[in-house]
């Protein structure tokens, strides 16, 4: 497996109880404190993080004027379902 390409290092404050839950975490799996929150912040990204980058995505595509009316798309909504009902 490919060694994944690394950031330079960053500074990171954390409450007293988040550290000592990836600490006995990363004690337990026997990964490295940054494994874990590697981990933990993949997970995020995967999930909750990622509503807010396609939110992101989707403003970035109006501001490039890639949107269509929602009326418009209603309305060849309407004129498929009619065509199927034909």
């Amino acid at each position: 497996m490919a060694k994944p390409v690394l950031s330079d290092p960053i500074a990171l404050r954390l409450p007293v109880d988040v550290l000592k839950d990836i600490e006995t975490i990363a004690a337990t799996s026997e990964r490295s404190r940054s494994w874990v929150m590697v981990r933990a912040m993949r997970y995020y990204l995967a999930t909750e993080g990622r509503e807010l980058l396609e939110i992101e995505r989707a403003r970035e595509s109006m501001r490039q004027g890639k949107f269509q009316d929602v009326d418009t798309l209603l309305d060849e909504l309407d004129a498929l379902s009619k065509d199927d009902a034909a």
